[in-house]
């Protein structure tokens, strides 16, 4: 890994054209989102972006913080159907406890989740506006629950939180929808083959300096990159939403895509920049008779003592 310092790259501009009314609800909302977040392209607001995708953690957060409310939830509905049964004190505090985590828990996933959704597009953008509503209506019942037990309604307040819960339900099941149907989230370079031994991808003379260049191997797309004596090599799909990384641009020794501009570094693939959470396949480059050969890098093993 280079040890060179590279300079910030401005993140990509809310400032678009004011939506028109024939655009669909779903675009003008996240145009909304997207310029709260990016707040004029400032490096606070790449850093607070990178902190909620969850490039820091190597995986998406907002998926790690929606075991938090539904688990929270859950237990509430349980404190609340034993309580319920045998009229205990301390039932009832559980159940009110777990519905405070809950909350609290919905408010950082809805962060996470929103600054995910003003990168995806559609027809996943659609369904995760659904998705969000749905989550917000089942933290406002949930939220009325609370108010009820406060007033000593807890009748009413268990019923809100059933309500609230049957929502958070189906919100969550949209969720997956968007995992597995839509691949939010998921790592768009997973299942591309690479070589496990040299091959050649192109002649040497084909490659400009400081030139992102897409090769091929068996119809898998390879960034390649020349900077100087150094050939860099990385998968040229965008792990993010599969953004062709050739067409992007080099900042110091990073290639940024253009798509969302994420950004990675080209020594090995790491994510500088989300929102893609998933570092890019680095592969070693050679030089042999002319042609830039490519294998998929090897990790170094320790001696075993």
């Amino acid at each position: 890994m280079t040890n060179q310092q590279v300079p910030f790259v401005q993140p990509r501009q809310a400032e678009q054209p004011q939506a028109q009314p024939s655009q669909p609800i779903d675009e003008r909302l996240q145009k909304l989102v997207d310029k709260a977040f990016y707040a004029g392209g400032s490096e606070t607001a790449q850093d607070l972006r990178n902190f909620l995708n969850g490039t820091w953690l190597g995986d998406p957060l907002h998926a790690a913080l929606t075991d938090v409310p539904l688990g929270s939830w859950t237990a509430a509905i349980v404190f609340d159907l034993l309580d319920s049964v045998r009229h205990r004190r301390d039932l009832a505090t559980a159940a009110d406890a777990s519905i405070t985590v809950g909350l609290a828990g919905a408010l950082a996933a809805a962060l996470a989740g929103l600054a995910d959704w003003s990168d995806v597009d559609p027809p996943a953008r659609r369904d995760g506006m659904f998705h969000g509503l749905l989550n917000i209506g089942a933290t406002s019942l949930f939220a009325a629950s609370m108010v009820f037990r406060g007033k000593r309604k807890r009748n009413q307040g268990r019923l809100f939180a059933v309500l609230g819960y049957s929502v958070a339900v189906i919100a969550a099941r949209l969720g997956g929808q968007l995992v597995y149907k839509h691949r939010v989230g998921v790592d768009r370079t997973s299942g591309q083959t690479f070589p496990e031994e040299f091959v050649e991808v192109m002649a040497e003379a084909a490659l400009e300096n400081d030139k992102p260049t897409r090769a091929d191997y068996n119809g898998v797309p390879i960034l390649l990159v020349r900077r100087g004596e150094r050939i860099f090599a990385l998968a040229e799909t965008c792990s993010h939403f599969s953004g062709p990384l050739s067409e992007g641009k080099l900042v110091g020794d990073s290639i940024v895509c253009p798509w969302h501009q994420s950004r990675f570094d080209l020594a090995d693939g790491h994510v500088i920049n989300g929102p893609a959470v998933h570092p890019q396949p680095c592969l070693e480059t050679r030089i042999r008779d002319g042609k830039v050969e490519v294998r998929k890098a090897r990790k170094e093993t320790l001696p075993l003592d």
